[in-house]
């Protein structure tokens, strides 16, 4: 660790534990069964989607809302010097994403696929990794310029740096949205070499933020 940098979670989370609906198709982005994926996945992430925050980051138009989520949204937004996640998360990303993708810093991405560095405008730069949670993490520290750094996800991804003790601080945006069923992230963490302790609870009129301090056990 350096200093205070910390790694962390921030994730949005359906009341029955899902951070993801289930049958996500990267591949069939026109199929009716993604459409269904991707309005529950809305529902999912749509505390955010009104945020005067949001909406500047991804050149949305002037306005929106804001108050306590934009608030945190921002402050999520400006602790970050590096983000990574997995190849998954990269995949939707980069269909999905907007030119200037909204990193807005260096990105490392987990996979096995060799790839030279992708720079997009804006100042975001994806880095593929192809030996691991570890040494995507020791990259990142070397470029965070003191900030902290997200574990964006996928759920797999996020999972692997909890159970190997690599996270400091879990944040979840606890949705009031009930999936029935997807990607869950906690019951795949470890409860015997991961314990968590809250440091804060704050609510807001469309999401509960859940902030805990990670520790390995």
């Amino acid at each position: 660790m350096s200093g205070d940098q910390k790694v962390f979670v921030n994730v949005s989370m359906s009341l029955d534990g899902y951070v993801a609906p289930e049958g996500m198709d990267m591949e069939h982005f026109d199929d009716p069964g993604y459409k269904d994926w991707l309005n529950k996945w809305m529902s999912l992430q749509a505390w955010a989607f009104p945020l005067k925050f949001f909406r500047e980051n991804l050149h949305l138009g002037e306005g929106g809302e804001t108050g306590t989520d934009n608030d945190l949204a921002e402050a999520t937004f400006k602790r970050t010097g590096v983000s990574i996640m997995g190849k998954r998360m990269f995949d939707g990303g980069e269909q999905a994403w907007p030119e200037e993708a909204p990193f807005h810093t260096p990105v490392f991405v987990v996979t096995h696929e060799k790839r030279e560095p992708w720079e997009r405008p804006g100042g975001t730069t994806f880095h593929f990794v192809n030996d691991g949670i570890h040494s995507a993490l020791k990259r990142a520290r070397e470029v965070a310029d003191g900030r902290d750094i997200r574990v964006s996800g996928g759920a797999d991804t996020i999972v692997q740096y909890l159970n190997a003790g690599l996270v400091d601080e879990l944040e979840i945006a606890l949705a009031p949205v009930l999936l029935g069923g997807g990607t869950s992230l906690i019951r795949e963490i470890d409860h015997e070499s991961v314990s968590l302790e809250i440091s804060d609870a704050i609510p807001s009129p469309r999401v509960t933020h859940l902030r805990y301090k990670v520790h390995a056990t």
